[in-house]
């Protein structure tokens, strides 16, 4: 049996509603009211977790950027996941990012516990818009990256702390983004509803964003504000790599 202080930890709490919040695929949705109450309470619960509750130590600062192959510059600590959702936390060093990718069809939450990060948020455009057509890039695209490129908008940068509330997203906004550490190391708990599964068409994706010209833009600078960004895929940038470590905390059990 489970030693009782693992029951009642913070951790299983976010993780018994995360399985309430997440276990029905039926019910997802902005607007199911059920669901968003319970996205609510796991929200509430995510906002009060601290370092302490997952026995992790906030790192020191370093000297620099980790640049080596030996020590990268984020690792993953694994702490629980199902069918429905994934939970685990990133740590980040001095100067790591982790790049612009999506989460396909999936809801998140994250919550720093040490730390700060910086989030930028982009929303993907399906639509094609007037004007786009006759978009240009420097230097010119070859024809298979244009036909990969979606018009995009960002929707929002953002700095987060232990004191801040938690970054949510959802399958249609604040998807894809890209997570800086600032100042030094930092370490966010995140959860991912349903977990990344390639089988299912769930591969994570990174992106590069590109500034776009056009001659319809260039008649109306409120057209060249909003219709100048796009994502081109792209391979997992060859300096970002993610390690492991073990989860140290209390251990969860659904």
């Amino acid at each position: 049996m489970m030693p009782r202080d693992n029951m009642t930890s913070t951790v299983q709490k976010i993780a018994r509603q995360a399985l309430t919040t997440f276990r029905n695929p039926s019910v997802l949705g902005e607007h199911n009211k059920k669901f968003l109450e319970n996205q609510s309470k796991l929200k509430s619960l995510m906002a009060e977790v601290r370092a302490a509750d997952l026995r992790i130590v906030p790192r020191s600062i370093e000297s620099a950027p980790s640049t080596s192959r030996v020590a990268p510059p984020v690792t993953y600590m694994h702490v629980y996941e199902t069918d429905s959702f994934s939970m685990g936390v990133f740590l980040l060093k001095t100067g790591a990012s982790i790049p612009l990718h999506d989460h396909p069809g999936m809801y998140g939450m994250l919550k720093v516990i040490y730390g700060k990060v910086r989030i930028s948020c982009f929303d993907r455009l399906d639509k094609p818009r007037d004007g786009d057509s006759g978009v240009q890039f420097n230097p010119p695209l070859m024809p298979l990256q244009r036909s990969s490129l979606r018009p995009t908008v960002l929707k929002s940068v953002g700095e987060y702390t232990e004191e801040s509330a938690p970054c949510v997203l959802s399958p249609q906004t604040d998807n894809i983004h890209q997570i800086d550490a600032v100042d030094g190391p930092t370490a966010f708990i995140d959860i991912l509803a349903p977990p990344y599964d390639p089988d299912d068409g769930r591969d994570c994706h990174y992106y590069k964003i590109l500034h776009a010209h056009s001659e319809a833009a260039d008649k109306n600078n409120q057209a060249q504000e909003q219709g100048d960004l796009w994502l081109m895929e792209i391979p997992q940038p060859s300096e970002f790599w993610c390690g492991g470590e073990p989860y140290p905390g209390p251990k969860v059990s659904l």
